[in-house]
């Protein structure tokens, strides 16, 4: 199973990218020292460019949108609640993905007989790490964060577990989801139902809200 790949990403309109012209990637940061006669100097990345040695630096990609209607004052208050729930979660799903890449990669370093047993020191880990903030998490917030699970890992939280604690708990979970009207299953779908929420991820994931 693939687990650090993403799905697809919305295309966006993109207003400024600033290429290097064929030059390696460089920092953008500028290094301010100074000079022997105490004079400040700041260092800027370089590149050749037809022959000549100039300063380059890289621009962040910046994404432009329609700008959003809104019917009316609830609307206006349900996309400001999604914006705070993404800052909220979109974290912590970034953590799930890599303790996955992580875990994954090393248990193709063990045995097969000692596989299931560092399973269940990571399942334990993960409880004492993560259920005091899961239990801060509202019942919106739940549900955001196993699409953005999906979002991050290319898989959907039943084919996680199943993957990494077998189906039948992977079974047992979904049931207990189900209880409270989510789903492991569900999938990110950032063209379609979840189109604002794809806008409020990359504006939130490049600083612009």
């Amino acid at each position: 199973m693939y687990f650090c790949g993403m799905k697809t990403r919305f295309h966006l309109i993109v207003l400024l990218v600033l290429s290097a012209f064929g030059c390696s990637t460089l920092h953008a940061q500028q290094k301010n020292t100074s000079s022997n006669n105490g004079k400040k100097v700041y260092l800027t990345p370089m590149c050749v460019y037809e022959g000549d040695t100039i300063p380059c630096v890289q621009l962040r990609t910046v994404y432009i949108f329609k700008p959003l209607k809104f019917k009316n004052r609830r609307a206006r208050m349900r996309y400001n609640k999604l914006v705070r729930d993404v800052k909220k979660v979109l974290p912590i799903a970034n953590e799930v993905n890599g303790i996955i890449i992580e875990t994954y990669e090393y248990l193709q370093t063990l045995p097969p007989g000692e596989r299931q047993k560092h399973i269940k020191r990571v399942e334990k880990g993960l409880k004492e790490q993560y259920m005091p903030r899961m239990k801060k998490l509202t019942f919106s917030q739940g549900k955001l964060l196993i699409k953005l699970v999906d979002r991050q890992t290319n898989s959907t939280g039943y084919e996680l577990v199943k993957a990494f604690l077998g189906p039948f708990r992977a079974g047992f979970y979904q049931t207990f989801a189900a209880l409270f009207g989510a789903s492991l299953k569900k999938e990110y779908d950032p063209t379609g139902d979840d189109a604002l929420t794809e806008r409020v991820i990359l504006m939130v994931q490049n600083g612009q809200i």
